[in-house]
Order: C-alpha cells, then sequence, then structure tokens
C-alpha cells in the first residue's frame, strides 16, 4: 500500500511524504504507482523548476519513499499557488483512495 502523508501547519499545507508501493500490480505494470508518481513528478517540477522555489525533496528508492517539504518565507503568490498545488494533489490522492482503496491512503499530519 502507498501512504500519503499531508504535513499541515497553521493551516496551511507545508508538504508531504510518499511511503510504499501500491501493489496493485506487478512492478513496471502498476498504473497506480505509475499514477501517483506522475502527479508527485508534475507538482515538485512546477514547485522547483516552473516557480524557481527550492522545496526540499527527498528520495530513497530502496524504501519506496519520496517527500516534499515547500520553503518557508513565500511571497503571497508563491504560497498562493503551493498551497492550490498541494491541495489539488491531497484531492487527487483521495480520489485514487477511494477507487482504489485497498491499495493508497490518504492522512494528515500536524
Amino acid at each position: 500500500m502507498t501512504s500519503i502523508t499531508f504535513h499541515t501547519e497553521n493551516g496551511r499545507i507545508i508538504g508531504f511524504e510518499a511511503r510504499g508501493h501500491s501493489g496493485y500490480a506487478d512492478a513496471g505494470q502498476d498504473i497506480l504507482c505509475a499514477s501517483i508518481g506522475a502527479a508527485i513528478t508534475l507538482v515538485e517540477a512546477t514547485v522547483n523548476d516552473v516557480l524557481g522555489l527550492t522545496a526540499a525533496v527527498r528520495t530513497n528508492e530502496k524504501k519506496a519513499l519520496i517527500s516534499l517539504r515547500l520553503p518557508g518565507g513565500l511571497g503571497p503568490t508563491a504560497e498562493s499557488t503551493c498551497q492550490s498545488l498541494l491541495t489539488g494533489l491531497m484531492l487527487y490522492f483521495t480520489m485514487l483512495h477511494d477507487e482504489y482503496p485497498d491499495n493508497i491512503e490518504v492522512l494528515e499530519s500536524d
């Protein structure tokens, strides 16, 4: 199962951590893992490459882990954009959970 935890602080999403393989299908055939990975890559590329921010990204292939944490001190436009991106990501993963409840879980942590 893939477990995705969104970390919040003072009512804002400050990052997330995705851990584990979905187990929906064999490696290389798992459309759920591919969907999760593509969505995470899109958000990370948008935050770091398009917006030019320096969100901390950590990966560990052995543990099937990827995490992203927003930098502090964002201006109002960057903050709003990042919150929209992360809220959309959480909504997308929640929709995947509704379709694949045995393979993905979405959590929030303060």
